[in-house]
């Protein structure tokens, strides 16, 4: 079978879960040759190797730290160049992204960003995407040159298939017009314990219905029931409720979890477009107009404060 590739994301050798998901997906149209870079890459190997890599091509080298994501976008240049892909595939973060479209410049070829699917076609990898703030679904595919696809996480399941992993070096020569911009300095992220918000199989989300940075609490306290994200909407992340890095909508971050919750959001096509293509959705919202219910799959009519609570203490008994 042709070889696909897919670009690694990990921290310091531990792989995210978006990665497993895009082997998952590489499995379907040829043979996964994983890619991953900076420091930590060759621990990375035997995660990879479980999840169906039959060949991990490492590369670490200071650039790909000191620099912003064109040292990255030569290395997987030098991994096209060296196992004359069927496809790219990469996680449709913002860094995922750019480096896709960097790399699709560079080799003369076509992107396909936010895809939610893939298969196989006689003409090379057919993607699904959800477009028009998730009003139709597409298919499409790269008529020109290795196609370079990003996808969503949470589009796919995490399925072992060990295979042989074979850890390769990948030479790399960092090309000086990849060092324009210099990282000069980084403040590590506050973690909040939960989960990464494009990541979460469950993301509850509160809105102007929250009324107020001083009851988020009643939000943060389902989500840590369910071991969820916090995700909010760009009228309480506007009124100063909540941090724009937790904004879901079309002017913050896409999601597509199992499970959404949205409490106290109206469902303006703002929020629609950032998390449509939710697996299950459901709304709680006292405005039984709200447009919101339009698109749940399970909808409750009242006062989150009275609502939310009671979820969060049922769940916590439930637990144990």
């Amino acid at each position: 079978m042709a070889e696909v590739l897919v670009y690694v994301d990990h921290v310091d050798g531990a792989v995210r879960k978006p990665t497993l998901e895009l082997l998952t997906l590489a499995r379907r149209i040829g043979d996964p040759v994983a890619v991953s870079l900076g420091n930590g890459a060759a621990d990375t190997a035997a995660a990879l190797a479980e999840h169906g890599a039959v060949k991990v091509l490492t590369a670490d080298a200071a650039e790909f730290a000191d620099y912003l994501v064109a040292p990255k976008v030569d290395a997987l240049q030098a991994a096209v160049e060296a196992v004359s892909p069927a496809a790219v595939l990469l996680p449709s973060s913002a860094e995922g992204k750019e480096i896709g479209a960097r790399l699709a410049i560079r080799i003369g070829s076509g992107i396909i960003t936010d895809a939610v699917d893939l298969e196989a076609g006689d003409e090379g990898p057919v993607a699904t995407q959800s477009v028009f703030a998730a009003s139709y679904t597409t298919k499409s595919r790269v008529s020109k040159g290795t196609p370079v696809i990003t996808v969503k996480p949470n589009s796919a399941p995490v399925e072992a298939a060990p295979a042989a992993g074979a850890v390769e070096g990948l030479a790399v020569t960092v090309a000086d017009s990849s060092k324009g911009t210099k990282v000069v300095s980084r403040t590590p992220r506050e973690s909040t314990g939960r989960p990464d918000l494009t990541e979460a199989a469950i993301v509850v989300s509160g809105g102007r219905g929250v009324n107020g940075a001083e009851n988020f609490p009643v939000i943060e306290a389902l989500a840590d029931s369910l071991g969820a994200a916090v995700g909010a909407s760009r009228a309480a992340v506007d009124a100063g409720w909540y941090p724009h890095t937790n904004q879901v909508g079309q002017t913050g971050k896409t999601v597509s979890p199992q499970l959404y919750i949205a409490a106290g959001i109206s469902g303006a096509i703002q929020h629609r477009a950032g998390m449509q293509t939710s697996k299950t959705i459901v709304a709680i919202n006292k405005d039984e107009e709200a447009p919101i219910f339009e698109l749940v799959d399970y909808g409750v009519v009242g006062d989150l404060f009275n609502v939310v609570p009671a979820l969060t203490d049922e769940i916590k008994a439930r637990k144990g």
